[in-house]
């Protein structure tokens, strides 16, 4: 799954992520009830991962009555049925781009706007398992998360980025760096 582009659509998105979920619990005899079924799809609602209580949130505004055990459970069986990862980092869920195949978890996670994308590297998973090899460790599950820019963050961070003219301006003499300066703006200071 890459970063969504701007004119994605995010419902054909969605309903390829739970037709596919559906074929990958047919295969295993694994049964994607009703609770389960609108966690995964409250997962997939968004390129971000969601937290537990997030999801319990959404659906007490739905008007379900779920208890964060249900979640926890609804939350544990995607996962272990390869529907869903679980992003250690941020304590949070996002749908897997790829149900049915085994691959590690590989994860691009925008510091920004909080956006995420899975990889599929092979080359990362060979590099990780010939370096624990050589210290002689065998990996028995890995993730990878890496934290940075998203392509749209980095292409609005360097757009806001002020021009060496402005950073002239009287409110940076004197040493200060540009965000003290903006801070003083802001508190009325000069």
């Amino acid at each position: 799954m890459a970063f969504p582009i701007p004119l994605h659509d995010h419902g054909a998105c969605v309903r390829g992520a739970l037709d596919a979920a559906e074929a990958e619990c047919r295969r295993r005899g694994a049964r994607l009830t009703d609770i389960r079924r609108r966690v995964l799809e409250l997962v997939w609602e968004s390129h971000q991962p969601v937290g537990a209580y997030a999801l319990l949130d959404s659906l007490g505004r739905e008007g379900r009555s779920a208890a964060p055990p249900t979640v926890y459970r609804a939350l544990d069986f995607l996962v272990a049925n390869g529907l869903v990862h679980r992003i250690s980092l941020l304590n949070a869920f996002i749908g897997c781009s790829r149900p049915g195949h085994a691959h590690a978890g590989q994860f691009l996670l925008c510091a920004e706007c909080g956006s995420a994308a899975e990889l599929a590297d092979d080359a990362i998973d060979a590099a990780i398992a010939q370096s624990a090899a050589r210290l002689g460790f065998t990996v028995s599950r890995q993730t990878v998360e890496v934290e940075g820019l998203c392509p749209g963050c980095l292409r609005r961070t360097s757009e806001a980025k002020p021009s060496a003219a402005a950073l002239s301006g009287p409110e940076h003499r004197g040493g200060a760096k540009p965000a003290e300066a903006g801070a003083r703006r802001l508190r009325g200071g000069a």
